[in-house]
C-alpha cells in the first residue's frame, strides 16, 4: 500500500519519489521495486504519462499496480540489462549496503538490482542506521527446508522467527533473522546464501545501492552517496 496520510514519515517518502523522478530520462530501461514507497513511485508515473512506457517489476503487486497506471510491465527475460533501478529499503547503512525483505519480494528486488546498471534507493529518513540489524534480516526459503533453515541460523548465532500467513510470488516462506551482529554484510550475506535450501537473504551488500535518496519530513532531501 501507499504511505497513509497520517504516516509522519509520509512527507519523506514523497519527497525522495519526487527526487527520483527527476532520474528517469524517456526511454530509460527501468526496474520497479515494491512496497510502500514504490507504491507511491508508481502513482507518479502514472500521473506523468510519456515519462516511461514500460517497466520491469520485482513483485506481482507491483505489476499489478504498474498495469493500472497504465504502464505496460515487460518481463526480465525480454528486458535484458536494465538502465535504472529503483526500490525502497528497510535499513541502510553510511556504505549504502541494505536490509530488504519486508514485503516479501527480496528474491525477485535482488534478481533486478543485479539485473541494473544504476541501482538508486529511496527511503525516509528513518531507515538509516549506522550498522544494520536493529530490523531482522529476511530470508526467503524453500517450505521443506523451513526447520532446517532455521537450525543453521541459529547456529550463526541469530533468532529466526517464521513469518506465519506469508508465501512469496515464487511459491516459498519467510524467516525474520533477529540478533545479528552485522560487522560484515557481504561477509554474512555470502554465509546465509551458502545455506542448501536458503533462497537468497535480504542482505543487499554483495549488489549494494549506488545512491541512497532520503527524503526528510520537512520535504528537504538529501543524495547520499557509499562512504
Amino acid at each position: 500500500m501507499s504511505p497513509a496520510p497520517n504516516d509522519p514519515r509520509a512527507a519523506g517518502k514523497r519527497a525522495a519519489v519526487d527526487a527520483a523522478l527527476e532520474l528517469i530520462r524517456p526511454g530509460t530501461r527501468l526496474g520497479i521495486g515494491s512496497g510502500s514507497t514504490v507504491n507511491l513511485l508508481i502513482e507518479r508515473l502514472g500521473a506523468s504519462p510519456g515519462l516511461i512506457t514500460s517497466a520491469v517489476a520485482a513483485s506481482r503487486e507491483s505489476e499489478e499496480r504498474l498495469r493500472d497506471a497504465g504502464i505496460d510491465v515487460d518481463d526480465l527475460n525480454v528486458a535484458g540489462p536494465l538502465e535504472l533501478y529503483l526500490d525502497g529499503a528497510d535499513e541502510a547503512d553510511p556504505g549504502l549496503r541494505l536490509i530488504k525483505g519486508g514485503g516479501a519480494a527480496l528474491t525477485r528486488e535482488k534478481v533486478i538490482a543485479a539485473a541494473s546498471r544504476r541501482f538508486v534507493c529511496l527511503v525516509d529518513d528513518s531507515k538509516r542506521v549506522p550498522v544494520l540489524g536493529a530490523f531482522g534480516v529476511p530470508v526467503e526459503v524453500i517450505p521443506m527446508a523451513r526447520s532446517f533453515v532455521a537450525r543453521e541460523i541459529v547456529r550463526l548465532g541469530a533468532d529466526p522467527e517464521y513469518r506465519e500467513g506469508t508465501l512469496t510470488d515464487n511459491g516459498c516462506v519467510i524467516l525474520d533473522c533477529h540478533g545479528f551482529h552485522i560487522d560484515d554484510p557481504q561477509a554474512l550475506e555470502a554465509r546465509l546464501n551458502a545455506i542448501p535450501g536458503l533462497v537468497t537473504c535480504g542482505l543487499f551488500a554483495a549488489r549494494a545501492a549506488d545512491l541512497l535518496i532520503v527524503g526528510r519530513a520537512d520535504g528537504q532531501v538529501e543524495t547520499v552517496e557509499p562512504v
